[in-house]
């Protein structure tokens, strides 16, 4: 099994207006912390994330939540 590259050791800010995002569980997006399609040939998959209001997101940047793909703290032990 692989591991998700850790895309930074902190969450990701974001404010997001309704919608479906999808959120990059396996590190390697150019887009993060969304998806661009960089898990193609890995065993990740992304994670869909449907806002129904605006409203400000702190998304995991290092991959290891529990809570995908809301930051858990995770990256404090990493």
């Amino acid at each position: 099994m692989s591991e998700a590259v850790v895309a930074q050791k902190s969450p990701y800010e974001v404010e997001l207006e309704p919608g479906t995002y999808w959120w990059c569980a396996c590190g390697r997006s150019k887009d993060q912390p969304f998806c661009d399609g960089a898990h193609q040939g890995t065993e990740f998959s992304p994670v869909e994330l449907k806002v129904e209001k605006k409203e400000t997101y702190w998304l995991c940047g290092c991959k290891a939540t529990k809570d995908q793909p809301h930051c858990d703290g995770a990256h404090n032990k990493i």
